[in-house]
């Protein structure tokens, strides 16, 4: 492996490597610390799209984790961001919730069911079947589909949840239009994501639980890549993917020294 400049800043997800389930990930408290301390550009990022940044803020700090609003990036910003440069004071038909509605909003976006320049779908608790049938009706009169995230499913305390990329299936089965997905893999969020900090690929470090989904995005996005075990991936599952990441480490306890 070439030898890689020293990092400068840091990505990292946020279930699976800093909580798991509600609960601070051991070590998780130490890194997020001397990551603020040490005064390097770091962002946490989640392809969840239902919150709002601030909504984040707040959750992550009753749990012990003070993490900046600035340093938190969604899939919903990554997609607000892509719709601002793609077609600026644009309009959307939108399934999704606070944290969507309130991210185009932001860039200046209007949000109609009449001739919408885009169908965005994101995540939420409360799919109908209205609203997926007038998406699909959306998309066939012209709409362009896009999707925050092409995560199939969604953690719960019951079990998994159907999520962006079930629902984005169905309704490409009805239109046979596929979405654009702005969210993990597609490196397009962590490039988003290094800009708004002002940092570069070749000296950031990408840390995740997915092979799929993080390690994947940091890889094509030029990044080192650090897989932790207390997500999603187990260590005998990284061997059926054709790449590997950088480093694998128990946890985000283990990386607290590199910073």
């Amino acid at each position: 492996m070439s030898e890689r400049k020293p990092i400068e800043s840091w990505l990292t997800d946020m279930d699976g490597v800093l909580i798991h389930e509600g609960v601070p990930i051991p070590g998780a408290d130490a890194f997020v610390k001397k990551l603020r301390e040490s005064g390097k550009p770091f962002l946490v990022l989640t392809n969840n799209s239902i919150y709002t940044a601030r909504d984040l803020h707040a959750r992550l700090r009753r749990m012990g984790l003070d993490v900046p609003v600035e340093n938190i990036w969604t899939s919903a910003l990554a997609t607000a961001k892509f719709l601002d440069d793609q077609r600026p004071g644009g309009t959307a038909y939108v399934i999704g919730e606070a944290g969507l509605t309130t991210a185009l909003h932001d860039i200046g976006y209007v949000l109609t069911d009449h001739e919408p320049d885009y169908v965005v779908l994101g995540e939420t608790r409360t799919y109908s079947f209205e609203a997926m049938t007038k998406a699909v009706r959306l998309i066939e009169g012209g709409a362009r589909f896009i999707a925050t995230n092409p995560d199939e499913t969604g953690p719960s305390t019951e079990g998994p949840l159907p999520a962006t990329g079930a629902v984005a299936a169905l309704i490409t089965k009805a239109t046979g239009k596929q979405p654009y997905f702005a969210g993990k893999p597609n490196p397009l969020m962590m490039r988003t994501g290094l800009n708004a900090i002002g940092a570069h690929s070749e000296t950031s470090a990408m840390i995740g639980d997915r092979m799929d989904t993080d390690v994947l995005a940091g890889l094509e996005a030029g990044m080192e890549t650090y897989l932790v075990l207390t997500g999603l991936t187990t260590r005998e599952e990284i061997e059926k993917y054709p790449f590997r990441p950088s480093r694998i480490v128990d946890s985000i306890a283990d990386l607290v020294d590199r910073i």
